[in-house]
């Protein structure tokens, strides 16, 4: 018989202590808080009594922040009313827990263990945020946007080639790859490197698979 946690939108916790865990969204409103009353309950100080709420409507799961003292953020924004949730977006309640909302089967974009180990690898992305961080530390100032779209490509991929044509038609959009040279995608991997070597000298992240491509190596902590 189908687990029917799989068969509704989840939340997972993609790092910390409850790494992993899941709790399904099957009751119309989910409240997160430090009360015992809540659907995810969080015995943090930071955390409110009712701190958050995901409320089900035909529109879909909407994120709302109750009047919280160290609010709720979505992507990184903190949010000041209703929030309609799309696959893949990052909430964090507090500084307390992060959590990924993942909708239904029909359209999960990654599988469960892709975003448990996007989520608590030594690189980490936030997408709709723009930023980047390598082993705890930000990249600061900013990628630039063709070296963020290459670095977005890598990680998407979950350690698998990417080709030079594929990087050709992500980072340049609209040119479906016609007039990129390899010395303009060499010199793109070489200025990326270097931005993130400036934060983690440690670790070669960007992997040269000669005669086929590039992939990103992002092992866990």
């Amino acid at each position: 018989m189908k687990d029917r946690s799989e068969e509704v939108p989840f939340l997972i916790a993609p790092d910390g202590e409850l790494r992993g865990k899941r709790w399904p969204l099957v009751n119309s409103t989910f409240i997160i808080g430090r009360g015992q009353d809540c659907n995810l309950v969080l015995l943090d100080r930071q955390v409110s009594r009712h701190h958050a709420r995901i409320r089900r409507t035909a529109e879909g799961y909407f994120l709302e922040d109750l009047g919280s003292k160290n609010h709720t953020h979505l992507n990184g924004e903190s949010i000041e009313s209703e929030v309609l949730l799309q696959d893949g977006d990052e909430i964090q309640v507090a500084l307390a827990i992060r959590l990924t909302f993942i909708g239904s089967e029909a359209t999960l974009p990654l599988s469960v263990d892709e975003v448990i180990r996007f989520g608590i690898g030594r690189l980490r992305m936030e997408v709709q945020a723009h930023r980047v961080w390598v082993n705890e530390k930000e990249v600061d100032p900013p990628l630039s946007p063709p070296q963020f779209r290459l670095l977005e490509l890598l990680y998407r991929s979950s350690g698998k080639i990417v080709t030079r044509d594929e990087i050709a038609s992500h980072v340049w959009p609209g040119t479906d790859g016609i007039g990129v040279s390899d010395q303009a995608i060499d010199a793109l991997i070489r200025r990326l490197r270097d931005r993130i070597f400036e934060v983690d000298p440690e670790y070669k992240y960007v992997i040269t698979v000669r005669g086929h491509g590039f992939r990103l190596e992002n092992p866990i902590p």
